[in-house]
């Protein structure tokens, strides 16, 4: 019994035998793989041959072809002979692509596994001499699958005028099979973030976002389509301006979680814009393209870090009362200190307080008996070349007894 391909497309498998013009009956047999269901009859006035097609063999096995005597109506009648072993082993699958972008263009690496070992060398359907290629294939939305360049034997290779969102495989066939590997889902990205128009100076502020992807998913047969999804895992990069004019650069980090939702906290410096940056992102069997959300102006108000009396705010008639003032930044200027007016149900000024370097005092005599409420005014300044804005302390109340 000879095997061998019933033609250069190798879509069929022709078995040869030699007999005395007897009816025939051919099966394939698996050798430690499942035995395919596939019977043949050849009647006694044909030829001895036959083409089995080669959908007939399951991938990735092991088989035989048998030969013997006998029809539909009256079984097997005779022993069988059987051809040499042979294997349907598809080429090997390469993997653990990458997209590197290089201006318009993308650099595609991957590798390629160690080729298994074969246990049925030289087989009679063994295509010998042949090199392995590998063709580049991407699907753009609304367009089908399509080669992106020529076969390679190489690890590597250069797709021209290529940006996301696309999906990336690489095909590769031999004369069983052809299978498909080193996929790359490259995506689009936008990013929005909920960034506070108001804030502490050096108070820890949170700020919140998403970051939406746009990917694109292809089926064997028809045209790819772009779709949403979000992603886990991606990082995330809050920039600031510090001066006006000056270069964007990180102030936090972080990373999105399940939703594509993101948290990062920074501390508040002067007033400064803020935007989130969902950078280039590229592992094996993805990318993932850089946006931002609008930058935001967050203002940054003076803020009183303590203030009160010294020893609390109940003194004895005629007793010295200290107001202690800290504020951040360790700025020069002056507060006012004012009072509650009962009747004119108005704050009327008491005295203009000196800060050095953030910290200010008043002291003054408790004369009348009471209860009083003070506060601080603090005034604007300029950090960095950028406004800080006033505001106003807590109420500071003062019960003066006999």
């Amino acid at each position: 019994m000879k095997l061998a391909w019933a033609d250069e497309t190798r879509q069929a498998v022709r078995v040869t035998w030699k007999d005395s013009g007897t009816p025939n009956r051919l099966t394939i047999e698996g050798v430690l793989s499942t035995n395919p269901s596939f019977v043949k009859y050849v009647g006694a006035d044909d030829p001895d041959s036959a083409d089995i097609p080669s959908s007939a063999f399951p991938p990735d096995g092991t088989y035989k072809i048998a030969v013997g005597v006998g029809t539909s109506t009256g079984g097997l009648t005779s022993r069988l002979v059987r051809s040499e072993v042979f294997d349907t082993n598809g080429p090997v699958r390469p993997s653990a692509a990458t997209a590197t972008p290089v201006g318009k263009d993308v650099l595609m690496r991957w590798t390629v596994p160690v080729v298994p070992q074969d246990f049925t060398p030289n087989d009679p359907l063994d295509v010998t001499g042949k090199i392995q290629y590998y063709v580049p294939v991407v699907g753009l939305p609304g367009e089908p699958l399509r080669a992106a360049g020529p076969a390679t034997t190489s690890k590597r290779q250069v797709i021209k005028n290529l940006t996301p969102p696309y999906l990336f495989q690489l095909r590769a066939e031999n004369e069983w099979t052809s299978t498909i590997g080193g996929q790359i889902s490259a995506r689009t990205t936008s990013t929005t973030a909920a960034i506070p128009g108001l804030a502490q100076f050096s108070v820890p502020v949170r700020i919140r976002g998403r970051t939406i992807l746009q990917e694109v998913v292809c089926a064997p047969e028809g045209s790819c389509v772009q779709q949403r999804a979000t992603s886990a895992g991606l990082p995330v990069v809050l920039l600031t301006q510090v001066t006006p004019g000056a270069r964007w650069t990180p102030a936090a980090r972080g990373t999105t979680t399940s939703g594509g939702h993101f948290e990062v906290t920074v501390v508040t410096g002067g007033t400064r814009p803020y935007k989130a940056v969902s950078p280039l992102y590229s592992r094996v069997g993805v990318l993932s393209s850089e946006s931002s959300s609008k930058p935001q102006l967050t203002k940054s108000v003076v803020r009183v870090q303590s203030a009160g009396f010294v020893g609390g705010g109940m003194k004895k008639r005629n007793e010295n009362a200290t107001l202690v003032l800290l504020v951040k930044p360790a700025m020069t200027a002056n507060a006012m200190l004012q009072v509650w007016n009962r009747q004119a149900k108005a704050w009327s000024n008491v005295k203009a307080v000196p800060i050095r370097r953030g910290q200010a005092s008043i002291t003054f005599k408790a004369a009348q008996l009471g209860v009083f409420v003070y506060r601080f005014v603090l005034p604007s300044a300029v950090l960095l070349g950028r406004p800080l804005y006033p505001t106003n302390s807590h109420n500071l109340i003062l019960s003066v007894r006999p």
